[in-house]
Protein backbone atom coordinates (compact mmCIF):
# COMPACT_ATOMS: atom_id res chain seq x y z
CA UNK A 1 0.00 0.00 0.00
CA UNK A 2 1.64 3.44 -1.03
CA UNK A 3 0.37 4.79 2.10
CA UNK A 4 2.52 3.05 4.21
CA UNK A 5 5.78 3.71 1.82
CA UNK A 6 5.21 7.57 2.06
CA UNK A 7 4.89 7.32 5.90
CA UNK A 8 8.15 4.94 6.26
CA UNK A 9 9.95 6.95 3.63
CA UNK A 10 8.45 10.51 5.86
CA UNK A 11 9.68 8.71 9.46
CA UNK A 12 13.11 7.20 7.87
CA UNK A 13 14.24 10.32 6.60
CA UNK A 14 13.08 12.61 9.19
CA UNK A 15 14.74 10.01 11.98
CA UNK A 16 17.80 9.92 9.31
CA UNK A 17 18.72 13.74 8.99
CA UNK A 18 17.99 13.90 13.06
CA UNK A 19 20.32 11.65 13.51
CA UNK A 20 23.12 13.73 11.56
CA UNK A 21 22.20 16.66 12.75
CA UNK A 22 22.64 15.90 16.26
CA UNK A 23 26.01 13.61 15.16
CA UNK A 24 27.53 16.47 12.95
CA UNK A 25 25.83 19.85 14.13
CA UNK A 26 24.13 19.67 17.21
CA UNK A 27 28.26 20.40 18.46
CA UNK A 28 28.90 23.76 16.16
CA UNK A 29 25.18 24.96 17.09
CA UNK A 30 24.78 25.84 13.19
CA UNK A 31 26.25 25.82 10.00
CA UNK A 32 25.53 27.84 7.13
CA UNK A 33 24.42 26.60 3.64
CA UNK A 34 23.30 29.61 2.01
CA UNK A 35 24.59 32.39 2.65
CA UNK A 36 22.30 35.01 5.40
CA UNK A 37 19.75 32.34 3.52
CA UNK A 38 19.64 29.01 4.90
CA UNK A 39 21.62 27.43 8.05
CA UNK A 40 21.14 23.90 9.56
CA UNK A 41 20.69 25.05 13.56
CA UNK A 42 20.18 22.55 16.01
CA UNK A 43 17.00 23.16 18.60
CA UNK A 44 15.72 21.18 20.81
CA UNK A 45 12.09 21.91 20.75
CA UNK A 46 10.28 20.88 24.06
CA UNK A 47 6.87 22.31 22.70
CA UNK A 48 4.65 21.99 19.57
CA UNK A 49 4.86 24.13 16.63
CA UNK A 50 7.07 27.41 17.54
CA UNK A 51 8.18 25.82 20.92
CA UNK A 52 4.59 26.39 22.40
CA UNK A 53 2.93 24.59 25.16
CA UNK A 54 6.20 23.64 26.73
CA UNK A 55 6.19 21.35 29.42
CA UNK A 56 3.46 18.91 28.48
CA UNK A 57 5.65 15.99 27.13
CA UNK A 58 3.22 13.18 28.11
CA UNK A 59 0.00 15.24 26.30
CA UNK A 60 2.11 15.60 22.99
CA UNK A 61 2.39 12.20 23.23
CA UNK A 62 -0.54 10.73 24.14
CA UNK A 63 -2.38 13.42 21.60
CA UNK A 64 0.02 12.68 18.68
CA UNK A 65 -0.92 8.32 18.90
CA UNK A 66 -4.64 9.45 18.86
CA UNK A 67 -4.58 11.43 16.37
CA UNK A 68 -2.04 9.12 14.24
CA UNK A 69 -4.57 6.26 14.95
CA UNK A 70 -7.42 8.33 14.00
CA UNK A 71 -5.66 9.70 10.27
CA UNK A 72 -4.63 5.85 9.93
CA UNK A 73 -8.14 4.66 10.11
CA UNK A 74 -9.01 7.63 7.40
CA UNK A 75 -6.28 6.30 5.47
CA UNK A 76 -7.51 2.94 5.19
CA UNK A 77 -11.43 4.16 4.47
CA UNK A 78 -10.12 6.78 1.64
CA UNK A 79 -7.07 4.59 0.10
CA UNK A 80 -8.69 3.45 -2.67
CA UNK A 81 -11.36 6.44 -3.33
CA UNK A 82 -9.57 8.92 -2.66
CA UNK A 83 -5.68 8.73 -3.29
CA UNK A 84 -5.02 12.50 -2.93
CA UNK A 85 -6.90 12.74 0.31
CA UNK A 86 -4.77 9.40 1.18
CA UNK A 87 -1.04 10.60 0.12
CA UNK A 88 -1.98 13.91 2.56
CA UNK A 89 -2.94 12.00 4.91
CA UNK A 90 0.12 9.87 4.96
CA UNK A 91 2.84 12.52 4.85
CA UNK A 92 1.07 14.35 8.08
CA UNK A 93 1.31 10.85 9.38
CA UNK A 94 4.63 10.31 8.65
CA UNK A 95 5.79 13.65 10.02
CA UNK A 96 3.86 13.27 13.48
CA UNK A 97 5.26 9.89 14.00
CA UNK A 98 8.76 11.30 13.29
CA UNK A 99 8.22 13.69 15.87
CA UNK A 100 6.51 11.17 18.06
CA UNK A 101 9.56 9.11 18.04
CA UNK A 102 11.83 12.24 19.34
CA UNK A 103 9.54 12.84 21.87
CA UNK A 104 9.64 9.67 23.56
CA UNK A 105 13.18 9.00 22.83
CA UNK A 106 14.49 11.92 23.39
CA UNK A 107 12.08 14.52 25.49
CA UNK A 108 11.85 16.97 22.76
CA UNK A 109 11.79 17.16 19.05
CA UNK A 110 15.42 17.60 16.92
CA UNK A 111 14.42 20.89 14.34
CA UNK A 112 17.34 21.95 12.19
CA UNK A 113 15.89 24.18 9.17
CA UNK A 114 16.39 27.51 9.59
CA UNK A 115 15.48 30.14 7.12
CA UNK A 116 16.28 33.60 7.72
CA UNK A 117 13.08 34.79 6.14
CA UNK A 118 11.37 32.48 8.25
CA UNK A 119 12.84 32.44 12.08
CA UNK A 120 11.40 29.46 13.30
CA UNK A 121 13.69 26.39 13.09
CA UNK A 122 11.45 23.23 11.94
CA UNK A 123 12.30 20.15 10.71
CA UNK A 124 11.23 17.49 7.82
CA UNK A 125 8.55 16.11 9.50
CA UNK A 126 7.21 19.22 10.34
CA UNK A 127 7.13 19.91 6.29
CA UNK A 128 5.83 17.23 5.65
CA UNK A 129 3.11 17.83 8.40
CA UNK A 130 1.89 21.48 6.86
CA UNK A 131 2.21 20.30 3.14
CA UNK A 132 -0.10 17.10 4.15
CA UNK A 133 -2.41 19.78 5.65
CA UNK A 134 -2.51 22.53 3.06
CA UNK A 135 -2.83 20.08 0.29
CA UNK A 136 -5.19 18.59 2.23
CA UNK A 137 -7.61 21.71 2.77
CA UNK A 138 -7.37 22.61 -0.85
CA UNK A 139 -8.48 19.80 -1.50
CA UNK A 140 -11.42 19.16 0.50
CA UNK A 141 -12.61 23.17 -0.36
CA UNK A 142 -12.17 23.08 -4.12
CA UNK A 143 -13.15 18.88 -4.31
CA UNK A 144 -16.78 18.36 -5.24
CA UNK A 145 -16.88 14.57 -4.74
CA UNK A 146 -15.77 13.77 -1.62
CA UNK A 147 -17.72 12.68 1.57
CA UNK A 148 -16.19 11.82 4.56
Amino acid sequence: MYSIIIIGAIIALDQAIKSKVIDKIMPYSNLEVIKNFFYITYVENRGIAFGLFKGNRVIFIVATSIISLILGFYIFKFSKKHVGITICLALIVGGAIGNLIDRIRLGYVVDYMHFTIFPPVFNLADSAIVCGAIVLSILLIFSKNITL
